[in-house]
């Protein structure tokens, strides 16, 4: 992970969230998945920053790269 995303099983179950916040990568993925920009996700989450947004999306595109085993 990146400075800007942290996982903590005492925070939300372990998801990975924004560094010293409990708003989680996938709450932002969502977001942005629903066609909202930066600067609108950014208004209802006054504690992000911009590089947390592609922090955020950094980190999905990282995930994007594991590969499936399948089950035999």
């Amino acid at each position: 992970m990146n400075k800007h995303i942290t996982s903590d099983p005492k925070i939300c179950g372990g998801e990975p969230c924004i560094a010293n916040t409990r708003i989680s990568v996938s709450v932002i993925l969502s977001h942005l998945a629903a066609g909202e920009s930066a600067d609108e996700i950014l208004k209802q989450f006054p504690r992000l920053t911009r590089e947390d947004i592609l922090a955020a999306l950094d980190y999905a595109a990282y995930l994007s790269t594991e590969k499936a085993i399948p089950l035999e």
